[in-house]
């Protein structure tokens, strides 16, 4: 069977990406021409351009701003798996809980490689999450560390040379807030998250990697215990989620 040609402009896009990446052009520079002349360039009319254009920001290749132009983005898995998930948990809230279990398996397969490639500043920053959020679990009233939460596990794998396993992990925190789980749950048992959290990062700044894997599978048991409960916010006095 005849493979589909990609869009002329993704093609195009294709090209510049190699051509910024060939001459070590910096991606804050990576921006390209309006579409007037992109449309000149490729022979296609502006409003096919357009169409397809809308199509790159949905995938999270470009960035178009009104006055600002139209600039190539590094490449990111998040932005379509993001946006589908999303939308699938909307039509079915068990999407998430079958997401769930895939972001579950997914850290535990990639967590000992992952841990091995982390600086010395990245050590230091999951340490400074952990206080943070035992700062803000010990205010009156307490503050949710939802962003704290977010950004340890996130930053455990930010140095996975993997851009599709990280675009997975980091489109499951989306889908976790969308369907509320990041907001309103009792002093209990986020202290028992932090406390295995604590756990797992002072295992990792000891270089005691197994010990690091064991406190996370305990931690994602738990969330597995929690996964039935309906995401509706109950109402809890003095228990405020962190925006910010």
């Amino acid at each position: 069977m005849r493979r589909k040609e990609l869009p002329i402009f993704l093609q195009y896009l294709i090209r510049k990406y190699r051509e910024f990446q060939e001459q070590g052009v910096d991606p804050k520079e990576w921006r390209l021409p309006p579409l007037h002349q992109i449309s000149e360039l490729l022979g296609s009319s502006v409003p096919n351009l357009r169409e397809q254009l809308a199509v790159a920001r949905a995938l999270g290749f470009v960035e178009a701003k009104p006055k600002v132009g139209i600039h190539l983005r590094p490449y990111t898995f998040r932005p379509p798996i993001s946006l589908s998930l999303q939308v699938a948990v909307a039509m079915d809230r068990h999407h998430f809980d079958q997401y769930l279990d895939l972001r579950r398996r997914l850290e535990k397969m990639y967590f000992l490689e992952a841990v091995q490639s982390l600086t010395e500043e990245d050590k230091q920053e999951l340490r400074a999450l952990v206080d943070e959020a035992f700062q803000k679990l010990n205010e009156d009233p307490i503050r949710i560390p939802h962003r704290e939460h977010r950004d340890l596990h996130l930053i455990v794998y930010r140095r996975l040379d993997n851009p599709f396993v990280r675009g997975l992990l980091e489109a499951f925190w989306d889908a976790y807030e969308a369907v509320g789980l990041s907001r309103y749950k009792d002093l209990d048992y986020l202290r028992t998250i932090w406390e295995y959290h604590k756990r797992m990062v002072q295992a990792i700044m000891e270089d005691d990697y197994q010990a690091a894997y064991q406190a996370l599978v305990q931690h994602l048991g738990m969330l597995e215990q929690r996964k039935e409960q309906p995401s509706v916010q109950p109402s809890i006095v003095g228990m405020w989620e962190d925006e910010f």
